[in-house]
């Protein structure tokens, strides 16, 4: 599958899919949530424009809310995340100009770079979830450990993916 257009709208499909019908029954405590949608932002292709980047980021937060009946919390997080992906990606490759096609994917950059990457959008992403969710700075330690967590799993789960998705490439 060589058209980027059909890859990332099969992505999106199957990351909402995977999200709405798996990862929210999951009751992790109460208190964990994987996201595993945010991926999407992730693995969107560098040359991805700025508007584009922000629509897409919009479509899947808004299919995530619809889906969940929530009432734009996934949205405006994952709008955000793709607003702040282009400073993120500047921070983390200080540097590095990326050639055409690439992804930023492990299987394409490695570990070392998609690690740091991945954490920072995640944290954002999920730090403005979950105080938008509370609204209440009086709940800052619970929001934060709330966010640590979720991220730590949202991150486990993102690294089983690339390696199911590197190891499927890989053959």
């Amino acid at each position: 599958m060589s058209n980027p257009i059909i890859r990332n709208i099969l992505r999106l499909i199957v990351l909402v899919f995977i999200q709405v019908f798996i990862l929210d029954n999951m009751h992790l405590g109460g208190y964990i949530n994987p996201m595993l949608y945010v991926m999407f932002v992730l693995m969107l292709p560098f040359e991805t424009p700025g508007w584009l980047m922000l629509f897409s980021s919009f479509v899947m937060g808004f299919s995530i809310d619809i889906f969940t009946g929530m009432t734009g919390i996934h949205t405006f997080s994952t709008v955000f995340m793709g607003f702040v992906r282009p400073s993120v990606l500047r921070l983390v490759s200080s540097s590095r100009d990326y050639e055409p096609g690439l992804q930023p994917s492990v299987r394409d950059l490695g570990w070392d770079w998609f690690l740091p990457y991945s954490i920072l959008l995640i944290f954002i992403h999920h730090t403005l979830y979950f105080f938008v969710e509370v609204l209440r700075f009086s709940e800052f330690f619970a929001i934060l450990g709330r966010t640590i967590l979720s991220s730590l799993v949202t991150l486990i789960f993102i690294f089983l993916a690339q390696v199911i998705i590197y190891r499927k490439k890989k053959r």
